[in-house]
This record gives structure tokens, C-alpha cells and sequence, in this order.
């Protein structure tokens, strides 16, 4: 038996120290030993083993996903992938940066001045912007500072929310249960399935916080039902918060009943608060973005709150935020707006490709969805390569599970990975009539291979 530290001297095993830790690859070597023991390995087979049970990372615990579910944001798969511009922005941030630094001057700088930038660039009809950890942290922000007790406040007061919107996402999180653990009031007012101007306004008075209107996320009250618009709310005295929640910053045709920052912001609405890391597909991320006038002086309000330094994002965040919206469409927007003739070519082409190696695939219509709580009930039209049931398990979980992906970590811009270094990538479908479907909305052409190398690699 080889001994572990002459092992660890081997240069192979150096470099994966280099790249890994220590810690890290004594752990694969013991491994590598222990299976040398059981009579599993070979004594000279060991370091190549060990290397081969590495991590691509040391972060072992997280693996590239190609996402074939056509659910494009996904949330347990982290939501929008991110560009290749954010990508090379998160390099730059990595190291020493001037994040919070005038190099012109050096001085003290206004911190993240470019993805504020940028964010102010992207709206125009905003007066004032903010960034803080994620959504759900700006919503907290605001109701803390504008109706939670404290010395600037007095005691708490209310915010009028419709019955219809206390509305429950993803794990359990509820909207109810996040205002009130700031401190504030809830005044519910309509019912279920309709509320009505008049609703609001008998509800305000001299406890009147803010008004607040929430994206609906991922469900839909139909027939028998009403809600009040912006507009009409912007009219009736207090500051309107409105909660678009998917981060759409303009309008989008191909979703055309999704709330956008912009149109909000015209219609009245004095603050807007929505998330980075679902349809404009950046990091995670919540944006605060205020209109003109009142909007600006609460949005620096907001800035100068206590709490704000607590959900305050971190410097990979803000250059990651920043590429997403001064640079090229992300992975996202791509996928919103493919073209379903090419998406059905290519599921054709894959089909054809597994069929000629005796696989069972067939190229079939699918219908995919934009996730992540934004446009509910919205189908796109996509295209899939149908296998049988068996796959999903096979294709989630390739080979064992510490040589599943050797990927270098790069990235290819799409949220799927770096690449390929002979290891097979887990593949996320989605079962349905009895048959894994993998669908390609999500998915940009390049990852075809990749898609394909997984298939047939479990194939056997």
C-alpha cells in the first residue's frame, strides 16, 4: 500500500491540493486506500482514483445541471444561469477591487455607483434606486422603515394589503409572515377573489403606513373575481409599493399581463420592488426603484436605514447585477424569446442521433413555463427529446457520485457548466405520460452535445 504522504507528494495530487485543499484530497486518497484494502483497486491505481473522485470545486457539494425540465427558472436550480458577461464581472470582483473606492481621487466611493448605474440606465422613468441581499429583503426594508415601531416611526403602523395577495412561494415563505416580523400592521381589506377601490380607501387613516400591491407569483384566481390598478391606487394619498416580484424591468410582449418596472413607475406607484435573479436573469438580488420626486426621497431614505447595512450585497453581487443589465441579453431572455421551429429541430436532430444508437427517443412537443413565480398560467411552446421513464432517475444521478462532473469550473455562459473533461453531467427532466421528457427551452444549442454525451453515457 502506497503511503498517504507520499501520495500526497505525487504532482498531480499537489496541483489538486493547489486547486482543492488539503483536507479535500487526503480524504479522496484515504478513500482511494480504503478500496485498495477491500481488494476493490489496484496498489498502482491509486492516485488515479483519488484524482478521478475529486470535485471539480471545492465547493464538492454543488454540481452543474443541465436543466431540461422547461421550467426556466428554475428555483432549486438556482433560478436565472447566469451570462458570460457576469461571469467575467464575477472574475474582476473576485479579487481586490474598487467597489467601495475613488480611484481617481482615493477616496472613500459611493459603493456599487455602477450597478446602480445601470439599474437607474435600465429605467429612466425611475427617480431614485437601491439594491439589496434579494426580494424578499426589500419588501422587509420597506416595511420596517415605513411601518415597523421605532424611534423614527413611533409605534407600528398599517399596511393596507388586499386579501387576495398575502400570498404564499416556494418552502413555505409567506408574505403575511414576513410584513409582520418586521413589526408592522397588516390591514387586510376585500375578499378573497375581489377587492375594490372603495375597500382601500374606507381602510386608510392616520395608522396608514403604506399601501402595498403584490405580484400573485405562481397561482391565478379566475371567474367571479376584481382587483384595483395602480393608477387607481396611486390616487388615494398614502405612498403605493408595489411588489412585481420576477424583476421584468420593461415591458415584454411574449408576456404581456406581467408587471414591469417601467409601466408601474408611469402608473403611479411610488416605490417598486422586485428580484434580480429570475426575469431579467441576474444574480440574486432585490431591487428598490422609486419614483421621481417622493419615490427618490424614500428610495435614500431606505438607503440610510439601519436594516440597510444588514441586507446590504456583497461585491460579487453588484458586478454580477451590473453585466446583466449593461450587457447582452442573458440566458433568460434567450430562452424567453427561442424559436420553437429551431427548438423542435434540435430535438429532432438529438432524437435522430440516440435512435441510431438503438436507444429509444423520439422527438415530441412540449409546452414549457417561465418559473421562478413569474407569469402564472403563461405556456411557451417548445420541443423535447422523449425517453423512457428509467432515464430521469439515470440522468439526475450519472455515474458515482463524486466523478459525476469534471468539469473546470469555467462555465459556458449558460448556467450549465464548464467543460466536458470526459465526466457525464446530471440532467434535470421532467416525467410526463410515463416518458422523461427533456426539453430544450431551456437549454441553448451548445449543450446539445452535452445533453447527448449524458443520454448515452446511461444508456447502457
Amino acid at each position: 500500500m502506497p503511503r498517504t504522504d507520499a501520495l500526497l507528494a505525487e504532482p498531480a495530487l499537489l496541483e489538486a491540493q493547489a486547486r482543492l485543499g488539503r483536507a479535500l484530497v487526503k480524504r479522496a486518497v484515504l478513500g482511494a486506500q480504503a478500496r485498495v484494502r477491500a481488494g476493490e483497486l489496484a496498489p498502482d491505481l491509486v492516485v488515479d482514483a483519488a484524482l478521478a473522485s475529486l470535485p471539480a470545486t471545492a465547493a464538492g457539494s454543488l454540481h452543474p445541471v443541465l436543466n431540461a425540465t422547461g421550467v426556466l427558472l428554475h428555483t432549486n436550480l438556482g433560478r436565472a444561469p447566469l451570462s458570460a458577461a457576469a461571469l467575467a464581472a464575477l472574475e474582476v470582483a473576485a479579487g481586490s477591487c474598487d467597489v467601495e473606492l475613488d480611484l481617481a481621487t482615493g477616496a472613500r466611493g459611493r459603493r456599487g455607483r455602477g450597478a446602480l448605474d445601470a439599474l437607474a440606465a435600465a429605467v429612466p422613468a425611475a427617480g431614485g434606486v437601491h439594491v439589496v441581499n434579494n426580494g424578499a429583503a426589500a419588501l422587509a426594508l420597506v416595511a420596517t422603515a415605513l411601518a415597523g415601531p421605532g424611534s423614527a416611526t413611533g409605534p407600528a403602523r398599517e399596511i393596507v394589503i388586499a386579501r387576495g395577495e398575502l400570498v404564499e412561494i416556494g418552502d413555505g415563505f409567506r408574505i403575511p409572515e414576513l410584513l409582520a416580523a418586521t413589526g408592522a400592521r397588516l390591514r387586510e381589506v376585500g375578499a378573497t377573489n375581489r377587492v375594490h377601490l372603495r375597500d382601500y380607501a374606507a381602510a386608510i387613516g392616520p395608522d396608514t403606513g403604506f399601501l402595498l400591491k403584490v405580484h400573485p407569483s405562481n397561482f391565478q384566481i379566475t371567474g367571479f373575481t376584481s382587483s384595483v390598478s395602480v393608477a387607481e391606487l396611486a390616487n388615494l394619498g398614502p405612498p403605493l409599493v408595489v411588489d412585481i416580484g420576477s424583476g421584468l424591468l420593461a415591458p415584454e410582449p411574449l408576456l404581456p399581463d406581467e408587471p414591469d418596472a417601467a409601466t408601474v413607475l408611469a402608473q403611479g406607484a411610488t416605490l417598486v420592488t422586485a428580484s434580480g435573479d429570475k426575469l431579467l436573469g441576474g444574480p440574486q438580488a432585490g431591487m428598490l426603484l422609486g419614483s421621481p420626486g417622493a419615490g427618490a426621497q424614500l428610495v435614500e431614505r431606505l438607503r440610510r436605514h439601519p436594516l440597510a447595512r444588514a441586507l446590504r450585497v456583497d461585491k460579487l453581487t453588484l458586478a454580477a447585477l451590473e453585466a446583466t443589465l449593461a450587457g447582452p441579453p442573458p440566458p433568460v431572455s434567450r430562452a424567453l424569446h427561442a424559436d420553437p421551429a429551431e427548438l423542435r429541430r434540435r430535438a429532432e436532430a438529438l432524437a435522430a442521433r440516440l435512435r441510431a444508437d438503438g436507444l429509444d427517443a423520439q422527438a415530441v412537443a412540449s409546452l414549457a413555463t417561465v418559473g421562478g413565480g413569474g407569469a402564472p398560467g403563461v405556456q411557451l411552446p417548445s420541443a423535447a427529446v422523449a425517453l423512457p421513464e428509467r432515464y430521469a432517475t439515470a440522468l439526475r444521478q450519472p455515474g458515482d457520485g463524486g466523478n459525476r462532473d469534471r468539469d473546470d469550473g469555467r462555465g459556458d455562459g449558460n448556467g450549465n457548466g464548464g467543460r466536458d473533461d470526459g465526466g457525464v453531467p446530471a440532467v434535470l427532466g421532467r416525467l410526463e405520460a410515463g416518458r422523461c421528457l427533456l426539453d430544450l427551452r431551456a437549454l441553448p444549442a451548445e449543450a446539445d452535445e452535452r445533453l447527448y454525451a449524458a443520454v448515452r453515457a446511461v444508456s447502457g
